[in-house]
């Protein structure tokens, strides 16, 4: 069986640490100076008004938050994909569509920042626009899982 099952309290567990989750990505948005729906938007210092985005900041800073993308969609890919059950869970957090939000928000902005950059060495825009393009297509997965789960399972039983 699973963990989950012979161990209910890690439901909370999990309950617990969504909300550490979503911080990510809200972290990954003020990275690139972008705003999320939703989100606790705590109000801007005016001298934090100096705009970072994607298209102007440092290069191994745009890898970082690539990087870091890409990590946390697949990691939250392979945990949903092998307990799908987690779902209610995660939707208890509005995640669909904070996730939605993010999708939104980041991956346009960050897909246009490394194709408009201008590279020494062509590998690490290869790099990069691969792990930008994984992260795309685990974060559709994600919100996949969740919906069939949240939503669509519900009505076939």
């Amino acid at each position: 069986g699973n963990i989950f099952a012979q161990q209910p309290s890690y439901f909370s567990d999990l309950d617990e640490t969504l909300p550490t989750v979503l911080q990510v990505f809200n972290n990954i948005l003020h990275k690139c100076g972008l705003q999320c729906e939703g989100a606790s938007a705590e109000p801007q210092k005016l001298e934090e008004k100096v705009s970072v985005t994607p298209g102007n900041m440092p290069l191994q800073e745009l890898k970082d938050i690539v990087l870091y993308l890409c990590d946390t969609c697949t990691t939250l890919w392979a945990f949903l994909d092998v307990f799908p059950l987690a779902s209610q869970t995660f939707q208890k957090h509005e995640f669909c569509y904070r996730l939605a939000s993010f999708y939104e928000l980041a991956i346009p902005e960050l897909e246009s920042a490394i194709k408009k950059r201008h590279y020494e060495d062509n590998s690490v825009f290869a790099d990069l626009w691969r792990r930008i393009s994984h992260s795309r297509k685990k974060t559709i997965e994600v919100f996949h899982i969740l919906i069939n789960q949240v939503c669509l399972q519900p009505i076939l039983e």
